[in-house]
């Protein structure tokens, strides 16, 4: 089983962070390449489309509110991986009001394609995703 992680400073409180992306259906309002998400399941599993009119299918595995994160698996997608398996979490900074450090974490089998690959194409879509993260906070 490969893994990666991926952390950002962002410029507003945890609770602003959180507010924003802590919405399991919150994707389209802070990424970019996910123009697209529909709740199913009461909210437990969403339908995502990516820029390219790709369908990825995830379903919600632990949330806690309280702790600011959550985790998901993926059902459906056209990324080389079996297993998938990714938490998304916002940290409060001490002595920082008005930052967090939001984490954005995945492990994984790789299925198709080396370690290595897999590794790089998440760590990307974590960076790019974290990226987009601070520019919307910061717009």
């Amino acid at each position: 089983m490969a893994s990666t992680a991926v952390s950002r400073i962002v410029p507003a409180s945890p609770d602003k962070v959180w507010s924003l992306i802590g919405g399991f259906d919150a994707l389209p309002d802070w990424l970019p390449y996910i123009p697209e998400s529909t709740a199913l399941e009461g909210g437990r599993v969403r339908r995502l489309k990516n820029s390219e009119g790709e369908v990825i299918i995830e379903r919600l595995v632990d949330f806690n509110e309280a702790e600011r994160h959550y985790s998901y698996a993926i059902l459906q997608a056209p990324f080389p991986v079996n297993g998938y398996v990714s938490t998304l979490r916002v940290h409060a900074i001490p002595g920082e009001e008005n930052a967090a450090e939001v984490q954005w974490s995945g492990r994984f089998t790789p299925d198709g394609a080396t370690e290595n690959e897999v590794v790089e194409l998440f760590t990307g879509i974590y960076r790019d995703g974290l990226d987009a993260l601070h520019k919307t906070l910061t717009a």
